[in-house]
Order: C-alpha cells, then structure tokens, then sequence
C-alpha cells in the first residue's frame, strides 16, 4: 500500500467512524426523544452520543477532499457525473426498495411515504419538488448531488484555479452571511440561500477542497490560506456550542488523516465499517426504528432491540454493498478503462 493510498484508507476509516456515530445517535438518544427507550441513558452517555449527529459534518469535508481528486483525474464533466451517478444511485435505489417495505412492514408508521414519493427519492432531486424523504438521513444525499452539481459546473467551466478560487470564496461569503441572518433571508432568496447554496455546510465542503490542493499542489498562495482560515472559522459561528469545538476536533482528525500522521486508523475492522459507509448510511435509520419497534412488541429489553437494529442495518449494509454498490462501481470503471481517454483535467493557476 502506497503512502497516498494508505491515507485515503484512513480517510475510508474515518467516514466508517463517522457513519457508525451518525448510527448511534439515531438508535439511542434521537429515538428515545422520538418514540422513547424502556431504559435511560446516564447523562453523559447522552450528552455524548449527540454528537454523533454531526458525523454528517465529517463526510461532507471528505467528500469536498475526495471529489476535487476525482475532478482532476477525469477529462469531461460527462464522466464525472456518470462516476457519481454509478456511486450513489445502485446502493440508493436498492436502500429505498428495502426502506420503503420494511416500513410498510415493520413502521414507524410516522415514517411511511407513498410510493409516488418513493419513486422520487430515485432521483435524488426530491426534497427540491416538495417531497419527503424515504429515510431522514437522505437530507445529506440531496446537499451532496447539489455540490457535484456545482462543482461540475465551475471545475469544468472555468478551467482555472484562480477564478474558481473566486467564486469559492464569495460562496463562503456568502455562507457567513446566510448564517448570521438565517431568520431575516427573505423569502424568494431562501430555496437559493439556503438550499441551493446550502450555506451552513458549503464550507465544509470547500475546507476539504482545499486541503486536497494543499497537499497535492503544496501551501498555495496567502489567498488559498486566507480562504482556508476563513472556511474552518465558518463552522464556529454555524454551529453551537460545543458541537462546533467537536466539528473542528473532526477537521483535525481530518487533517492528520490526509497528511500521514493517523494511519492507525487504517485498520481492518475500520476499514471494513468504511466501506459499508454508504450502504450503511442509507439503510440504518427507519429499518432500525421498525426492528426496535418489534422488538417492544415482542417484550424483548430495549438494549436488545438497539443490537437487534444495528446487526440488522450492518447485514443489509453488507449485502447491498456487496452485491450491488461494488459489482456496480466495478462495471462503471471497467467501461470507462475502454471507452474514456487517458487524460486528466487540471486547473491551470
């Protein structure tokens, strides 16, 4: 294993880590103030696992690393957007079948969607047209279609780090402003501000945007530092205290992941969680609530229904990744070795 592979291993790592508090957080304290636990958390068992929530936060920061690779290693927006589609949209399609009929199963029936909207979830562009999620968690999966979207469009449009650089910045701008006066956005800007731009996490995104072209095409200019600076600063003003002190724990570990100083986190059950990452991401939520639900109805004790839901999302993860997420990224790069060009698409300074 090279050293560059080894430290985006520990970033497949951290992304496990992350999935797996996002998990937790959804199994134990949120579902306990949705629907109530048979047992109590202590206090600080509590107050810790509401961090998990912010796990979300750890993935858009790789994924700003992970795709701004990706663009410069492909010659054409038309290959990227089919990289991302093959990424995302087997497993997603595959997630939503088996969410939509656990919870006309199983329930919560609080959560069930019509079958009309589930078809929407398909495209991902859902939330846009008005319509529920299949999962909660697919809020995420919408901001991060947007953001390849957008990236697409200026990577590929402006051919040009110095102009694109620009616009990163007004976004960040922009992003400060929309936080600070989040209730005063008027209303025909929101779907834009707040949406579109999805200002309280764009930041994150562009941080792990430039921490790749930091470690790839070294430091930068004072502007790459300042926009930099100014992007890890956003998340203290976005987030409340102490979840944006933890926010930036995780840009830490981040960043001691992507320059060499975590490999540790390159280990075989880490890494086997960060594989299942995605899967596990859009499968554990609603399926969870519905075996823990089953499991109160049953008499079985609380805590056994939280391990009942977590073996069953780590199995249905397991399998869809298995037979449907890799065999389908597989295929998509067999096709692209015949059929694209070798070149790649660096910006030029």
């Amino acid at each position: 294993m090279t050293a560059f592979t080894q430290r985006l291993a520990s970033l497949d790592a951290l992304r496990g880590l992350a999935a797996l508090a996002v998990v937790l957080f959804h199994y134990l304290p949120y579902y306990h103030t949705l629907y109530g636990h048979s047992f109590n958390l202590s206090d600080n068992s509590e107050w810790l696992l509401s961090f998990g929530r912010y796990g979300v936060h750890v993935f858009f920061i790789i994924s700003g690393f992970v795709i701004f690779m990706t663009l410069e290693k492909t010659s054409h927006a038309r290959w990227f957007g089919l990289a991302r589609a093959f990424r995302l949209l087997p497993a997603l399609w595959a997630g939503i079948a088996l969410t939509y009929l656990s919870v006309q199963w199983l329930g919560p029936e609080d959560r069930a969607v019509s079958f009309g909207t589930a078809l929407l979830n398909t495209t991902l562009m859902h939330e846009y047209l008005g319509a529920e999620h299949v999962d909660g968690a697919y809020w995420s999966l919408v901001i991060e279609v947007t953001f390849y979207g957008w990236m697409a469009l200026l990577f590929f449009g402006l051919r040009s780090w110095h102009q694109l650089r620009t616009l990163l910045t007004l976004w960040v701008a922009i992003s400060y402003a929309g936080v600070i006066w989040w209730k005063q956005i008027p209303e025909p800007l929101e779907l834009l501000i707040k949406d579109l731009l999805f200002v309280k996490y764009a930041p994150l995104f562009v941080t792990g945007m430039l921490i790749y072209r930091r470690y790839r095409h070294g430091s930068g200019s004072h502007w790459d530092t300042l926009l930099l600076l100014m992007s890890i600063g956003h998340g203290l003003v976005a987030y409340k205290s102490p979840y944006n002190i933890f926010v930036l724990l995780c840009l830490g570990l981040f960043t001691l992941a992507v320059f060499g100083w975590a490999n540790w986190l390159a280990n075989r059950p880490l890494l086997w969680l960060g594989s299942l990452s995605y899967s596990l991401y859009l499968l554990h939520q609603n399926i969870g609530y519905g075996v823990m639900d089953l499991s109160y109805a049953s008499g079985l004790p609380g805590w056994l229904g939280v391990v009942l839901a977590l073996t069953t999302a780590l199995t249905l993860a397991a399998l869809v990744h298995y037979t449907i997420e890799k065999p389908a990224l597989s295929a998509f790069r067999r096709w692209r070795r015949r059929s694209e060009k070798p070149t790649a698409s660096v910006l030029t300074e």
